[in-house]
């Protein structure tokens, strides 16, 4: 019998998080300094990059990104609609224009063969999203960056860890960005990343998360800037969680697959996939609750924390019909496949503190629901 509540996503906070908090504190540099640095020469050896720079969020990690890129007004990004808010709402906030295109439904990444259909000569960048953990398909996305001239910036901040032909997220684009919130694979409560091998990108986000400051050294301001800065207390906790990266994705995905084998053959429920070619970190494992399940998607929600399991929705609603997207010009049709994934999609719990016992109480509660 389980009694707690299993959440879907849990922070794992031990001891060598807590000892780098207070030897911040006993320091006296709670501001950005040297554990931020250590963070980023980390953070960019664990990917393989030649820089990273760390910021507030993964919101101010993907701004910082398009602006690095130079995306303005009068300048496009493709990116795909079924994803987090925060992918897109810094196009705009760059004043950029947003062209969606659809995704694949058994990755719900962007579609790489649809790009061609969302390009137009304005299109500045394509921004692919590792949604739920599994990298896009990089080798068709960069084909199409490089015959149309286009910047690749990776929204990677679900996949840390993740890995495409043997290669960590965070390296496959120009730049990249990460989020450390509370609920990701590895997480600071809040702070975001982004990773370039440009020293020019890297220089120009240090300069935007500090107001726009000049980086050689002058108390001078040189461009529009913000303050995106993180502290050397949540770089801290961020380095003590990285060390930790491999073996939290290892029980996610060990996680995962206990899980989909256990339901994988309900009639009516569609299971993740992994591509042969990719590593996914599982930040989210995301079933399909079709037409042809037992109970509606509703009901196996009601069902489901009834018996003490905690799901959500990622996400309710693509991004294309919300009012501030659909004032660009879009109209509900325009992207069904991401239109029904938001009617389908459930995730379940599969972060690392699961137990065996948990995962095999989800899978006995599933098919309750299924066949009862």
């Amino acid at each position: 019998m389980i009694r707690e509540a299993i959440q879907l996503s849990k922070p794992v906070i031990g001891d060598d998080e807590k000892q780098a908090v207070l030897s911040v504190l006993d320091s006296g540099i709670v501001a950005q300094g040297p554990k931020v640095r250590e963070l980023e020469n980390a953070f960019a050896q664990y990917c393989g990059t030649e820089h990273a720079v760390a910021l507030n969020s993964g919101t101010a990690a993907i701004h910082t990104a398009l602006h690095a890129a130079e995306i303005g007004p009068g300048d496009s990004v493709i990116t795909a609609p079924f994803t987090f808010i925060a992918t897109a709402n810094p196009i705009l906030m760059q004043g950029g224009n947003i062209k969606f295109a659809d995704i694949e439904p058994d990755t719900f990444n962007i579609d790489a063969q649809l790009l061609e259909g969302a390009y137009d000569p304005s299109v500045k960048a394509i921004l692919p999203v590792d949604l739920y953990g599994q990298p896009c398909d990089y080798d068709a996305i960069s084909n199409f960056a490089e015959q149309y001239e286009l910047t690749v910036i990776e929204d990677a901040c679900q996949s840390v860890g993740a890995e495409y032909k043997g290669r960590k997220t965070g390296s496959l684009g120009r730049i990249a960005c990460f989020s450390l919130y509370a609920t990701k694979n590895i997480m600071s409560a809040e702070g975001g990343v982004i990773t370039t091998d440009s020293e020019e990108v890297a220089k120009d986000a240090r300069s935007f998360r500090q107001h726009g400051m000049d980086m050689d050294g002058k108390y001078d301001y040189i461009q529009l800037g913000y303050n995106y800065r993180t502290t050397d207390i949540l770089a801290a906790v961020a380095l003590a969680q990285l060390a930790k990266t491999d073996r939290f994705n290892e029980a996610r995905a060990a996680n995962a697959c206990r899980l989909a084998a256990g339901i994988r053959r309900i009639p009516g429920l569609v299971v993740p996939i992994v591509k042969p070619d990719r590593l996914s970190a599982f930040h989210q494992f995301t079933i399909r609750i079709t037409e042809d399940f037992s109970v509606s998607r509703e009901e196996f929600i009601s069902r489901m924390s009834a018996k003490g399991i905690t799901t959500a929705i990622y996400y309710p609603r693509p991004l294309h019909l919300y009012p501030h997207m659909a004032r660009l010009g879009y109209n509900k049709g325009d992207f069904p496949i991401a239109e029904q994934a938001a009617k389908e999609v459930v995730s379940l719990p599969v972060h690392p503190t699961l137990t065996d016992s948990e995962i095999e109480y989800m899978i006995e509660t599933i098919k309750d629901i299924a066949y009862a």
